[in-house]
């Protein structure tokens, strides 16, 4: 390993790229700093230190690297990008055009950027506004003059977070084209991961003051399973056998490959169906909390707020359906069987044993779903046990350590650290260097 980490310093080009992507990492740090002009920050970090363990605050804070509850210029994180370019891709199986832009190269694709980047705008502008509205509802927090949603404060916030979002949006796009892996989610993952080292102090001093070890034991063994299943679940891919015919050109025959393969994911869709399913659950859990405040305390939004909340069984049962529900979803926009058939018929390729056209379209589709039934109930198990950890040792566990260590976050930080080592890998060895792994290219688990 201390010879790969050489030779990947011995290559100026490579080198550079590194260097030029950490530098945009800390910048993006200490963005996650600045606070919104005219927030009291103290009040602010009381009030969270009260209320800590609110569920959705800490999922949603864990993505924008801590910016959420301290209500920095990067409040939002790069989330509102990633919603936009979600609806894009849903929106294209609805208008054509947009379908036949993602089919016109360069040109097309400029477009498809430039519209994601216009509901970027737009999330921003609304999930600001909402947050600075919660904000403003809390005591101390904001100016006295925030009164109204019509008050300057309210304005300069929704500016100044929907600003910080697009600043991430163009960083992560330069480290994408001039630093190394890619942009968005490596910032995506150093949010992730900065709050790393916090979130295992809290954790052993808890355990230290329970005087448990072997709670910290136990959850070690969990967290290292969670990231063997994460690598198993990311890389996993069931490797369909293709093979060509020979072809007859204008200078004579031409021999196709003899044998490719199609590459079908286990999880295909990757982390989407757990932000789909936590989006979803949250606003009815959001608005129940809201209507249940109005009444009584033991009302019946109070009671549906309550079983709504994470962890609780019916939470749960709801959010593994819609976790698999999202899965075949979401796959089904991204993967066409049908396409894939007649891609395969024009080029006079075939699956040994299936004839060409809709027996082969029948074919992908069984297997596609198939795949997608123990990829997505395996999403679900990883997807839900911070729940589960935080329910048998709440005085252990911080909810941070649990999130961050469980589900969600593991997934990410897996796959984008992959695909960034798959990068380095490719281009140690296009120079002639030894990779990671030695002697091998890294590939899907077959």
């Amino acid at each position: 390993m201390l010879k790969v980490i050489a030779n990947i310093f011995r290559i100026p080009e490579l080198r550079n790229r590194i260097l030029f992507t950490l530098f945009i990492l800390i910048v993006y740090r200490i963005g996650a700093h600045i606070p919104i002009p005219g927030i009291n920050v103290g009040a602010l970090s009381a009030f969270f230190m009260e209320s800590e363990g609110s569920g959705f605050v800490d999922f949603f804070d864990l993505f924008s690297g801590g910016a959420l509850k301290r209500f920095t210029i990067f409040a939002l994180g790069i989330m509102p990008y990633i919603s936009a370019s979600i609806i894009v891709d849903l929106l294209k199986t609805v208008f054509p055009y947009l379908d036949s832009l993602s089919k016109e190269g360069p040109e097309g694709r400029k477009k498809l950027t430039m519209y994601t980047r216009y509901g970027t705008v737009l999330l921003c502008l609304i999930q600001s506004f909402a947050l600075t509205s919660w904000m403003r509802g809390m005591p101390d927090v904001v100016p006295g003059s925030a009164d109204s949603i019509f008050s300057p404060f309210v304005f300069v916030s929704m500016i100044a977070i929907t600003t910080g979002t697009m600043v991430l949006v163009l960083l992560g796009e330069t480290i994408t084209e001039r630093g190394i892996g890619n942009g968005i989610s490596l910032i995506i993952m150093a949010g992730i991961v900065v709050r790393a080292p916090q979130a295992v102090a809290q954790t052993l001093r808890k355990i230290s003051e329970t005087g448990e070890p072997i709670i910290g034991i136990i959850l070690a063994i969990v967290f290292l399973v969670i990231i063997a299943a994460s690598i198993l679940l990311t890389q996993g891919a069931r490797r369909i056998p293709v093979q060509y015919g020979k072809r007859a050109t204008g200078q004579g025959i031409s021999q196709q490959p003899a044998s490719q393969f199609i590459p079908m994911k286990v999880n295909s869709a990757g982390v989407i169906p757990i932000i789909f399913a936590s989006a979803l659950l949250m606003f009815p859990s959001q608005v129940l909390s809201v209507i249940g405040r109005g009444f009584e305390a033991g009302g019946i939004a109070s009671k549906l707020s309550y079983l709504l909340s994470p962890g609780q069984p019916l939470y749960v049962t709801f959010y593994v359906l819609l976790i698999i529900f999202f899965c075949y979803f979401y796959t089904s926009i991204k993967f066409n069987p049908n396409d894939i058939a007649d891609n395969l018929k024009k080029h006079g390729g075939f699956i040994p044993g299936i004839r060409p056209g809709s027996n082969t379209t029948e074919y992908l589709t069984f297997i596609l779903y198939r795949i997608l039934l123990f990829g997505s109930i395996f999403l679900a198990i990883i997807a839900i046990v911070p729940d589960f950890v935080l329910k048998l040792w709440p005085e252990q566990v911080t909810p941070e350590m649990a999130y961050m260590f469980g589900g969600t976050s593991m997934l990410i930080i897996v796959g984008v650290a992959l695909d960034t080592l798959k990068q380095i890998e490719s281009q140690l060895l296009m120079r002639h260097y030894d990779g990671f792994i030695k002697g091998k290219k890294m590939k899907g688990r077959q």
